[in-house]
């Protein structure tokens, strides 16, 4: 459905409400997270790196220098932003007059609409750009031209090209590599700790990563802490890894983590293609006359999200691993936050809980024995309207 309220009247839940979502992102990341909060989802804020100021990176004024002595045939713009970025570096150093004359009598290809606008904008002409947007389409261009002897300078953006200035190489072209923003660790590793033992604790949903860096640096920093195998193995079973575009999704895919991926890459069909994958990560159930639905850290009880406090989700999810059938005090306290040993704790849980969901019925006190959810056998697939969702509750 894509009204704002379901066939009942009441306000339908937002696609990514009860989710919490790790933001891997540095640039960009406060867009990237309205985006998410928008559609419901809590976000969890994790710089997995910091962009190096142009003006302090020697090693894009070297390459900017080398350019001028012995300017390139060919030029590669891989980002508007990057691009621009160069320009504006070039300017700060005393150098922008003299890269443009030097690019002028270049032939310049743009990989996709955003970096032709950025190399029109500074007074260029651009000869060719693919229709896909791929730096493997223009790699192909330029093996099909061919590049025996030729010079050509690389724009990159964040990320390394090592398959393209390889294969460039190995064709006989001389690669001059411009490392626009380049990525460092973040100054403050705190917040990217405290994602990978959100994640590790299951207080995560999904991770969004941007660029092949971040994904790259979560796992190098889970390996300083000897975390790294914990957290693929979460990442491979209960957590969606959301990356922008397959290259960013390679250092995830390299440890067999299995990633999902917009057809474009872009911010918002990424936020999209989520809240596609949403579905799997939540558990609907039939219980006690009601549409019983678990998010990550909310409930929706008949269309309607309930907040639910985390002692509560605790018991909620040990009782919807085995729906229907009881759940013993003991095997409850074991799952309640901080543990201890007194029974007591669990039907003051439990108490509050039924608070919460707003139906005291839906979690059934068997005398003696515990607890259960009040399943009910055989019914149907829900309301009209309703999503009939799969997965397994964590």
């Amino acid at each position: 459905m894509t009204a704002s309220s379901d066939v009942r009247g009441q306000p339908e839940v937002p696609p990514l409400a009860g989710f919490t979502v790790g933001v891997t992102a540095a640039r960009r990341a406060d867009e990237l997270g309205a985006l998410l909060e928008r559609k419901g989802a809590v976000i969890m804020q994790a710089p997995a790196l910091r962009i190096l100021p142009l003006p302090d990176d020697t090693e894009l004024k070297a390459a900017t220098e080398s350019l001028l002595v012995a300017p390139p045939d060919l030029a590669v713009a891989t980002t508007g932003i990057g691009f621009r970025g160069w320009m504006e570096a070039a300017d700060g150093w005393g150098l922008g007059e003299e890269l443009l004359d030097a690019l002028r009598g270049t032939t310049v290809l743009c990989r996709g609409p955003k970096a032709r606008g950025a190399v029109r904008a500074a007074g260029l002409v651009d000869a060719w750009s693919p229709p896909s947007e791929s730096s493997a389409e223009v790699l192909e261009y330029l093996l099909e031209r061919g590049v025996e002897g030729a010079r050509i300078a690389v724009q990159l953006h964040g990320e390394p090209l090592p398959d393209v200035v390889e294969a460039l190489e190995c064709a006989g072209a001389d690669v001059v590599q411009v490392p626009v923003y380049r990525w460092v660790p973040p100054a403050d590793i705190g917040p990217l700790d405290r994602l990978t033992d959100a994640i590790l604790a299951g207080g995560v949903d999904a991770v969004t990563f941007t660029s092949a860096p971040a994904a790259a640096s979560l796992l190098a920093r889970a390996a300083e802490r000897e975390l790294d195998d914990q957290l693929v193995e979460v990442l491979r079973s209960s957590v969606v890894a959301v990356c922008v575009g397959p290259v960013t999704a390679a250092p995830l895919q390299a440890r067999d983590v299995p990633t999902v991926q917009p057809n474009r890459s872009r911010l918002g069909a990424m936020v999209r293609t989520l809240e596609a994958e949403a579905p799997r990560l939540a558990r609907r159930l039939p219980v006690a006359g009601h549409w019983l639905e678990l998010r990550g850290h909310a409930v929706v009880v008949d269309g309607m999200l309930r907040a639910i406090p985390p002692a509560g989700m605790a018991l909620l999810r040990a009782l919807a691993r085995r729906p229907g059938r009881v759940v013993t005090r003991a095997e409850l306290l074991r799952v309640l936050p901080g543990g201890g040993d007194d029974e007591h704790a669990v039907e003051v849980a439990v108490g509050r809980l039924r608070a919460a969901l707003g139906s005291p019925k839906l979690v059934q006190t068997v005398v003696k024995r515990g607890y259960r959810l009040a399943l009910d056998p055989g019914a149907g697939p829900g309301p009209v309207g309703g999503h009939c969702l799969s997965g397994v509750a964590r």
